[in-house]
């Protein structure tokens, strides 16, 4: 899962929101460094991240790529699934996505102390949208450069998009699948 769903699965209140993304931020173990709300944020972020590796329905997705493309198709199917996330928004959530994005944007905008390589990209993300336009298939292609420049063989995510169009459909019904489960699964973690 990438940061759309991650931020929708970790609960709405500030930290929960925080720690959401944090999750992608924040390595190794937490001893108190941070609010403990976040910390259970951050937790819980890693229990969707195991889950979501393990889970069959995940692997059969994974399958459908090529093998040129097996090497990174963990991160093409995250940023997918994001997309279908913000497609179908109003299927899993009571709120509109753009309310949505907002909350989450004010909530980074306020806080002063983000980990570092997150204030990095906290300002490009609610400058660019960057949550609200995974709504938009064409956008992933952005993503996946900006991606690529920080892969150790980024060739390797070259052609991803003609892939995820010819796999649109297969995949997206591994997503309509997969993803009540894993809210589901969220939801009895959440404290």
């Amino acid at each position: 899962m990438n940061y759309l769903a991650h931020l929708h699965l970790g609960g709405q209140r500030p930290g929960q929101l925080l720690g959401s993304l944090y999750g992608d931020f924040v390595k190794g173990r937490l001893q108190g460094q941070f609010d403990p709300e976040i910390e259970a944020a951050i937790q819980l972020h890693r229990s969707i991240d195991v889950f979501t590796d393990r889970h069959p329905l995940v692997d059969i997705a994974l399958s459908r790529f090529s093998v040129t493309r097996r090497r990174y198709a963990g991160i093409v199917l995250d940023v997918f699934f994001d997309h279908c996330l913000a497609r179908d928004w109003t299927l899993y959530a009571d709120q509109p996505l753009a309310l949505f994005t907002s909350d989450v944007y004010r909530v980074l905008s306020s806080e002063p102390q983000l980990p570092e390589r997150l204030a990095q990209i906290a300002p490009h993300m609610v400058a660019n949208d960057w949550l609200g336009s995974y709504e938009d298939f064409e956008v992933l292609a952005q993503v996946l450069r900006g991606i690529s420049r920080r892969l150790t063989k980024p060739e390797e995510l070259a052609g991803a998009m003609q892939e995820l169009r010819v796999l649109y459909e297969p995949l997206s019904n591994d997503f309509r699948v997969f993803y009540p489960q894993l809210q589901a699964f969220a939801q009895t973690k959440q404290i």
